[in-house]
């Protein structure tokens, strides 16, 4: 039985092979580390073979996508000078061939089956935790909180921040109709119940700043592109005094005090100056890619018995761009904070330029989520996760939409000639 092409790389007739596709790499990036090598195998499975189908369609140019690629070539280069260097060989591979596959996924998948992919992955990766999850203490804080299947409850709250970023998708941003939306109810409510039990106040804070995002944002769509911007940049005006004020007012140790966090942020303040102090010893290109939480290393065993981190390992600085310095230096920061605005300021151009285009309202609004995380987290720098899978595929839509625009014709009018004599009209 032979297989239409169509229906594993046409966007418009694969939609049920890529929802299947993208929510089951959602949930190997949730639990590679449960499953193992053969989940990992699995995720690569899903994407590489279809560039054997057509790889003119599937791959692309890759040349139009040296900006995207930046980061992962200078983490994969960063073996040369590394600390570790069998460790950032290996993570480097890991991560180019991961920019790759979310490449792949970005040319086969339009915005609807990603939605419809995200709310299947993320449901998926919710009741399996919800099924098998349990309860860590944290001695930090002498606190319980439920982490799930995961070991981090901040894990558990980020993908409960995706679902409600996917269901909001379809329920308001009109991106679906039907039953779908029956099934984003559904999963609202598990995210929810998830954010509500993890007691992540960075899921809880950021997904409510991007559900109001998405309201706001489908509000500015009833106006025009010119009138759009204005207000836009009024209320960005507004939201940023808004929070300074808030920060000098005493709003931020009310916002810590109502989810139960100091002002060191459970000790991240503490680990942002060590982060600091750590890249300051190799600032422009770092020490290697993923070369620092490495069993042997005087300040991560220091930074691990700190933390009660008794495995020595899966550990991280809490922020991305402290993070990117102490393993690829200022350059590494610099490329991959690059793809990161980019792609946010591209999609919000488009978006706010537009008289309505639901993929630039959807990516940025997936872009916005992994900027707001960005000082807290990690969740664009490693290979196999969401975060940095959901960057790069929105990259990827935003170097396509570029070079679709310079491609459309431009037509011109020709008035035809005018008889002598005749009236100008």
């Amino acid at each position: 039985m032979r297989i239409a092409k169509t229906r594993l790389i046409g966007p418009d007739g694969n939609e049920a092979y890529a929802a299947f596709a993208v929510a089951l790499s959602f949930f190997v990036f949730a639990y590679s580390f449960r499953f193992g090598q053969a989940s990992i195998l699995a995720y690569y499975a899903l994407w590489l073979p279809l560039a054997a189908i057509d790889y003119r369609r599937v791959l692309g140019n890759y040349t139009r996508y040296a900006w995207i690629f930046a980061f992962a070539l200078f983490a994969c280069l960063s073996v040369f000078w590394s600390q570790a260097p069998g460790a950032t060989a290996r993570a480097g591979v890991q991560y180019l061939s991961h920019v790759i596959c979310a490449l792949i996924a970005m040319r086969v998948v339009d915005t609807r089956t990603l939605v419809r992919g995200g709310m299947i992955g993320t449901g998926l990766v919710l009741g399996y935790s919800m099924a098998f999850g349990v309860y860590h203490l944290d001695p930090l804080d002498g606190t319980y909180s439920f982490v799930g299947a995961f070991a981090s409850k901040n894990q558990l709250g980020f993908y409960a921040s995706l679902a409600v970023l996917f269901a909001f998708a379809a329920l308001f941003l009109g991106v679906e109709r039907g039953p779908w939306k029956l099934a984003a109810i559904g999963c609202v409510l598990i995210a929810l119940y998830c954010l509500k039990a993890s007691q992540s106040a960075t899921s809880v804070l950021t997904t409510v700043a991007i559900a109001g995002l998405c309201l706001a944002l489908r509000a500015l769509e009833r106006l025009a592109p010119r009138h759009r911007k204005m207000l836009f940049l009024a209320l960005s005006v507004l939201t940023v005094l808004v929070a300074i004020a808030g920060a000098y007012g005493g709003g931020y140790e009310m916002v810590l005090g109502a989810f139960g966090k100091d002002a060191t942020l459970t000790g991240r303040t503490y680990l942002w100056q060590q982060g600091i102090e750590a890249a300051g010893e190799a600032p422009f290109a770092g020490i290697g890619y993923q070369a620092f939480w490495v069993q042997g290393f005087a300040l991560a065993e220091k930074l691990w018995a700190d933390f009660f981190i008794s495995t020595r390992s899966g550990f991280h600085f809490h922020n991305t761009f402290i993070a990117a310095t102490v393993e690829t230096g200022l350059i590494g920061c610099l490329l991959l904070t690059t793809v990161l605005v980019v792609t946010l300021g591209g999609h919000l151009r488009r978006l706010l330029s537009a008289a309505r285009d639901e993929e630039a309202l959807v990516l940025f609004t997936v872009a916005a989520l992994l900027a707001v995380r960005t000082f807290v987290e990690i969740d664009i720098l490693n290979p196999y996760h969401v975060g940095s899978f959901l960057l790069y595929f929105a990259a990827g839509k935003l170097a396509d939409a570029r070079r679709a625009r310079r491609r459309q014709p431009v037509y011109r009018v020709r008035l035809p000639l005018r008889p002598e004599g005749a009236i100008r009209p």
